[in-house]
Order: structure tokens, then C-alpha cells, then sequence
């Protein structure tokens, strides 16, 4: 299990699940769990920042998103609040107006109203915040 956790950081509810996988008793994924935890190898607040950087940096997820797949992953709000401390405003406007425009540019030759319904669910699909795609329209679509 320690090797499991090396390999990638993982949130407590993945090794729980693989621990009962390999058909572990509950005692022994309770002395396991402990092991792990006090050794280092599990740290939810270390999974959680990982998580945030990898999704926001790799596959362009927005905030929406990303939430709600580390509280599917039972990660704490608290620990939920600290991960975002790892993106920077700036990157995070700068990635929404990079990925709307690369969109866009697919969508040439749609009535631009489509364009835009296209453009809004897509964004909207990906986690982004509706407040600010709608913005990001506003911007791509001045006078529609």
C-alpha cells in the first residue's frame, strides 16, 4: 500500500476501496489507514493541491468541476478551499479566455447565436462558473 500511495497521491476513500478490494478485514485497513497516515504516505490536503494543479493545468477544468469531484471524493470544504489556494487569478482568467477562443475558432461557419450556446455549454460542461462565461461571451460576442 505504500507503494499504491507513492506512485500517485491518493485521497483516503481510493485506498479504502482498495484495501477492501484485496478483501483486507477491518481491522487490518484500520491499522493500515494509521501506518499510512502517520507515515506520510496519505495526506488529503497534499491529494486535494495535487488534484486542483493537475486538472486545472492538464485538462482545463474550472472551479465548478474540480469541486465537485474532490467532494465526491469525500474531501473536506476546509481542505477544498486550501487546494484553490494553488491556482492564481490571473492563470485561471487567462485559461478560461485561451480555451473559450480555441473553441470558438471550431465552431466557424455556426449562426453566431449557436456559436454561442455551443461555446456557454461547453464552458459550463468543463466546470467553469456561469458568471464568468457569460462574460467571456460578452467579451467574444459584443453585439449579440
Amino acid at each position: 500500500m505504500e507503494r499504491y500511495c507513492t506512485y500517485q497521491d491518493r485521497c483516503h476513500q481510493e485506498v479504502l476501496r482498495k484495501l477492501r478490494e484485496m478483501r483486507m478485514i477491518p481491522e487490518a485497513i484500520d491499522k493500515i489507514m494509521g501506518h499510512l497516515i502517520a507515515h506520510g504516505f496519505l495526506n488529503e490536503e497534499r491529494f486535494a493541491r495535487s488534484f486542483v494543479r493537475g486538472k486545472f493545468r492538464i485538462k482545463k477544468w474550472g472551479r465548478v468541476r474540480i469541486t465537485r469531484e474532490l467532494k465526491n471524493r469525500d474531501i473536506s470544504p476546509y481542505i477544498i478551499r486550501m487546494a484553490f489556494e494553488e491556482l492564481d487569478d490571473r492563470e485561471y482568467s487567462d485559461t478560461l479566455r485561451d480555451l473559450a477562443r480555441k473553441r470558438l475558432s471550431q465552431l466557424e461557419g455556426i449562426h453566431p447565436r449557436l456559436q454561442k450556446k455551443k461555446l456557454y455549454d461547453y464552458l459550463l460542461y468543463r466546470g467553469w462558473e456561469s458568471s464568468r462565461i457569460y462574460d467571456q461571451l460578452d467579451e467574444l460576442f459584443p453585439s449579440y
